[in-house]
């Protein structure tokens, strides 16, 4: 089947290639119809994969929430003795409390102040898998000490450089002075701008906040429990108003709210469509201006016997070939920018197998459709005007 599809003659790469300008045209056209594809496909998933980015970092089995929470920039808390509750569950084997609100932070340069995220962890007990935050659990202690997340918006002010100059580093999270004791890094995201990550005594002092309402439960279970069986027992013996979340399903509250509870997902999924369309049209100027050139040579081989789906079939291979080298030199030029948006914004934007193949899938139906639509015209070549 596939040696009648790609003919012995190759006809469809000898029609495009016979004139080079224009199949080089061709191909920056698809190409760029492509980009397009990926940078919303990119950005999308870079935003998307920086919103629950703090989310896949917790060093937990299951999490406690509200069931209310929506997202991070939304603290819903809960009654902190329902996390105790949990140890009740012989395969618990320790939970742990997370706190989190936004704050002012006061840019230390230009006295300019800024929401950004503020955590209250246990030194005793860290609940991120961050080599930097678990390296600084010491320097948070005292009450005051903060670390901060180096890859936050400039905005915040030059954190880092006035950190490493030796000097000490202060300044406020709403009306309270804090110290930057360390950095780590993990990211700005549609939540926040940036994060600071305190002890819990002094994320209290900061907020004035009842110990006792925390936003996040933390539980860890032991060596070889059935994960989603203790989801099971801890939702049957915990209060309805308590939600009890694998890592993935807390993260995938974040990705929903964002993507659907926004107009984010929206614009994105315009952009793309957008995309596709120029495709189209840009593939189809192409194979029409090319059987128009050569409407009397397939009138011709309509005469000699070769019927519709032959012609169609030479038509099709035009749209593969220009899909084929068109998405290449795309996939090259969008890598290189998600690296460039990658070291200038420190989103985590990266080109992934499946987003490829997709923006693959998507270049070679583009072009189908644009030779399907092109057939019409292929399908006007009557023999007898030829003679």
């Amino acid at each position: 089947m596939f040696r009648k599809f790609w003919k012995k003659t190759p006809l469809a790469w000898l029609q495009l290639t016979r004139q080079k300008s224009r199949f080089f045209v061709a191909l920056a056209g698809i190409a760029f119809a492509d980009m397009l594809i990926f940078i919303q496909m990119g950005f999308e998933g870079a935003l998307m994969d920086a919103a629950v980015k703090p989310h896949m970092a917790l060093n937990a089995d299951l999490v406690l929430v509200n069931p209310q929470l929506q997202t991070l920039f939304s603290v819903q808390s809960f009654a902190r003795e329902h996390l105790y509750q949990a140890l009740a569950i012989p395969d618990v084997k320790s939970v742990s409390p997370l706190y989190f609100s936004t704050g002012q932070w006061r840019n230390p340069e230009t006295r300019l102040s800024r929401n950004i995220l503020v955590w209250g962890i246990d030194p005793a007990q860290s609940p991120f898998n961050l080599p930097d935050v678990n390296s600084n659990l010491d320097q948070i202690k005292p009450l005051g000490q903060v670390i901060y997340d180096q890859a936050g918006r400039p905005e915040f002010g030059n954190i880092a450089q006035l950190y490493q100059s030796g000097k000490p580093l202060e300044t406020e999270i709403g009306t309270k002075r804090i110290q930057v004791a360390g950095l780590f890094t993990m990211g700005a995201s549609f939540a926040a701008d940036g994060n600071v990550i305190a002890s819990d005594s002094t994320f209290l002092h900061l907020f004035n906040r009842n110990p006792e309402q925390i936003e996040v439960g933390l539980i860890h279970l032991q060596p070889g429990a059935d994960l989603l069986e203790v989801q099971k027992e801890l939702r049957q013996h915990l209060p309805s108003n308590i939600n009890v979340l694998t890592i993935e399903e807390f993260a995938k509250i974040e990705r929903t709210y964002w993507a659907e509870g926004t107009g984010i997902g929206f614009i994105f999924g315009l952009g793309v469509i957008m995309g596709f369309i120029v495709g189209i049209v840009i593939v189809y100027q192409i194979l029409y201006s090319d059987v128009s050139d050569h409407l009397p040579e397939y009138a011709t081989l309509k005469a000699m016997g070769y019927g519709d789906n032959y012609l169609l079939g030479v038509l099709m291979q035009e749209a593969l070939i220009l899909a084929v080298l068109g998405f290449i030199p795309s996939l090259a030029l969008a890598t290189g920018l998600y690296q460039v948006t990658y070291a200038a914004t420190m989103l985590p934007i990266f080109m992934k197998t499946e987003r490829a193949v997709n923006v693959f899938v998507l270049t070679v139906f583009m072009c189908f459709i644009s030779g399907v639509i092109a057939m019409r015209k292929l399908q006007a070549a009557d023999p007898a005007d030829i003679f």
